[in-house]
């Protein structure tokens, strides 16, 4: 009797403490992994990025059940019943959060033209050869490359430009056909060493668009598709560095503003954002009626950096977003090789309302 009750009492111990030092120890574990992944999700709850770490946490906010789920075997193990209460709590929030953002819904109208879209950061140009070659495989209509220096927008200008001396390109009529110079005649870039070079690669003719200013190229276009004009807009914010945290969140918030401005037309907005459905300031820009392809094509979770450790770990931070205009049918990832980001391609539908 004396032992079922000295049991009983270590089960209502409300504390992080017991006799045993083992115990008290593995309560203390339990309490810290609890408290680190609360604020998280805590931050996540209350629709705000918070400081350092959490931004950076927050892009693989599904991956914190892992130290969740040990916080829950080690108060089991210590006896603690409100840190079992406490890790059960967490857990389900967790379950909540990691479901897809926002709603989805099948555009109204008539479809009125095809889409592939690729978008690829490649690491200041490393990737680009294994990118021409994913080009030439995929067959897209419009390309986003991201870290483009010079020496990358010069093997994409030789391997799909229209060439030194060559008259007015004729616009694609889709992407089922074959891949090589003058494939790409139409294309729209901020120049740049290292990570600031961007540049849009067409099949259908380009018209100069204002881009968005920031820290690396985010240059904007449009397409003249069949007839329908499409906004174009490569994005490529800071990353969450600790010391560039408010750079991020502008830049992300000028992305924002130039969803907003676009919601009402045909407008494709596509590149590494460095930042995930999990971060307050991406959603914003989805609140402002945009859907991510991959997730309205059924793959809102699937990883594309880092490469190195993707597709079972990581954080989906590569989007191709779209007005409403539009349905995504497929997406996938593609694995390139010499870049820390996997390669997105999607294929859209554009509608229009009669």
């Amino acid at each position: 009797m004396r032992n079922a009750t000295a049991e009983a009492d270590e089960w209502t111990d409300d504390a992080p403490v017991a006799r045993h030092g083992g115990t008290r120890a593995g309560a203390w574990f339990a309490a810290l992994l609890l408290a680190g992944v609360s604020t998280v999700v805590g931050c996540r709850i209350a629709d705000t990025d918070g400081i350092t770490p959490v931004p950076q946490l927050l892009a693989f906010l599904p991956w914190l059940l892992a130290p969740t789920t040990v916080a829950l075997l080690f108060a089991a193990l210590s006896r603690w019943r409100l840190g079992l209460v406490w890790s059960v709590a967490v857990l389900a929030a967790l379950a909540w959060y990691i479901e897809p953002y926002g709603k989805t819904s099948q555009p109204k109208g008539t479809p009125v033209a095809e889409l592939r879209v690729l978008t690829s950061n490649v690491e200041f140009g490393q990737a680009t050869d294994e990118l021409i070659d994913a080009i030439r495989d995929q067959r897209p209509d419009l390309v986003f490359v991201q870290e483009c220096e010079y020496g990358c927008e010069e093997k994409l200008e030789e391997a799909f430009g229209k060439g030194k001396g060559g008259g007015e390109a004729e616009e694609d009529t889709g992407s089922g056909g074959a891949v090589g110079k003058g494939s790409y005649p139409y294309r729209q870039a901020v120049e740049g060493a290292g990570s600031d070079g961007s540049v849009i690669l067409s099949r259908h003719p380009l018209k100069p668009a204002a881009g968005i200013p920031a820290t690396m190229g985010m240059p904007g276009a449009t397409a003249d598709v069949k007839g329908h004009e499409i906004r174009l807009q490569l994005a490529h914010p800071m990353p969450p560095l600790p010391t560039h945290l408010s750079t991020w969140r502008e830049e992300l918030s000028d992305l924002r503003d130039y969803a907003d401005a676009n919601r009402t037309r045909p407008t494709v907005l596509a590149g590494d954002f460095n930042a995930s459905q999990d971060h307050a300031v991406f959603r914003r820009i989805l609140d402002a009626g945009f859907g991510d392809a991959a997730r309205l094509a059924g793959d809102a979770r699937t990883p594309s950096w880092p490469a190195r450790t993707a597709p079972p770990l990581g954080a989906q931070i590569d989007h191709v977003l779209v007005s409403r205009d539009f349905s995504a049918n497929r997406a996938r990832f593609l694995d390139l090789g010499d870049t820390d980001h996997r390669t997105l391609v999607v294929d859209l539908t554009l509608f229009k309302t009669t």
